[in-house]
């Protein structure tokens, strides 16, 4: 998930960005408890199910807003070289690999004791476990950290040989042009796909398109770009920010809603799906991007539990489903009919998981963090 808050709000966070990743973990939460209340109403199945899906994908678009500006300002200001790129890495490595091998290592720790198969395993240590296919079953959430690690390679390197290789004069525009040639890349690739691909069901659309990384890269990209839009508009970034979300609430409603009333399904439009959705969504998230990242409060009881939220999200999304609840779900029998039971269930669910995630942040992450900003 976006992992980089710190590194952009260090001395002074932005509520609204908190509140979009505290928000974004809140979505993803509520599809993965479906499994404790396991609803017979298909609406509200349906309805946690995009809440989990829309996380994912405002976590990629924010990821790219916040990268994109600090490798903005690295390129802009200074001659960027190999140092300059290996620099922009070893930053983003320090703040995301700790955590992620650390989880990846208790995953295999519990999927083997239970006698569990750990397919590919050696490509999850190289973020490839979902890089050109789909995924094995074995830590399913690890596919959008793949999506983020290698955005975070491809773009610095991107910037670095072709800098290289036209000797750019002016370094706003080609910033601009190579994130434009990215994005539309990584949108080619889905039309390539499309053009191999006889039939589309929302099962496989799932496990082929959206969940594999050589076709998702374009929504961290898009991110990059609002970056790139916030530095030089800023004029009309503050001046239409409520039009943008406006916008951005009208294509929402139109894919969510619209789609369904028109029947635009997979199986009778397979090229909107495989080419024409994924994007849709970045740019439909990007155009919230305005509001939210000059949104500020000054409510206390507001802030702070966003905040909190925020900083432990990273750890919240790592230990969430495969460890803690594929756990209770081993060790606790799904109640039938008791409501009651339900809330105790998310109730414990939650608890721990916020408990665990704090540990992991204040005793983990954080210190690691710290003496990366030493360095």
């Amino acid at each position: 998930m976006d992992k980089t808050v710190e590194d952009s709000q260090q001395a002074t966070r932005i509520f609204g960005l908190d509140l979009m990743r505290a928000a974004a973990i809140a979505m993803v939460l509520c599809s993965h408890i479906l499994w404790i209340y396991n609803p017979n109403d298909g609406f509200i199945r349906q309805l946690f199910a995009l809440f989990g899906f829309l996380g994912v994908e405002f976590f990629f678009v924010l990821s790219g807003f916040l990268i994109g500006k600090i490798l903005y300002k690295i390129f802009i200001k200074e001659d960027f070289t190999i140092k300059s790129a290996l620099g922009f890495l070893k930053r983003r490595w320090f703040r995301t690999l700790p955590n992620y091998y650390l989880v990846l290592f208790i995953n295999i720790i519990i999927t083997t004791s239970l006698g569990y198969a750990t397919p590919k395993l050696g490509l999850y240590f190289i973020f490839l476990q979902n890089g050109f296919s789909k995924m094995p079953t074995f830590f399913p959430e690890s596919w959008s950290l793949s999506v983020e690690e290698w955005a975070y390679i491809i773009l610095p390197i991107s910037l670095l040989l072709l800098s290289l290789l036209f000797k750019p004069k002016n370094k706003n525009r080609f910033f601009l042009i190579i994130n434009l040639l990215l994005i539309s890349l990584f949108i080619l690739f889905k039309y390539v796909y499309q053009s191999k691909t006889q039939t589309t069901t929302l099962d496989e659309w799932n496990s082929s398109v959206k969940a594999v990384m050589i076709y998702r890269l374009d929504a961290i990209f898009m991110g990059v770009l609002c970056a790139w839009i916030s530095i030089n508009y800023q004029k009309y970034w503050h001046k239409f920010k409520f039009h943008s979300a406006f916008i951005g609430v009208l294509i929402m409603l139109f894919m969510y809603f619209g789609m369904g009333l028109l029947r635009i399904l997979p199986e009778t439009y397979p090229f909107v799906w495989n080419v024409i959705y994924l994007p849709l969504t970045s740019l439909s998230i990007a155009f919230f991007m305005p509001f939210f990242s000059q949104l500020e409060t000054s409510i206390c009881l507001l802030k702070k539990p966003i905040e909190f939220i925020s900083k432990i999200s990273y750890s919240i999304y790592l230990f969430h489903y495969s460890v803690i609840l594929q756990l209770i779900m081993l060790f606790v029998d799904r109640p039938t009919t008791s409501l009651i039971q339900f809330h105790m269930i998310t109730a414990f669910y939650l608890s721990v998981l916020i408990l665990v995630s704090y540990v992991c942040y204040r005793f983990y992450e954080k210190p690691l963090m710290d003496l990366r900003n030493k360095n």
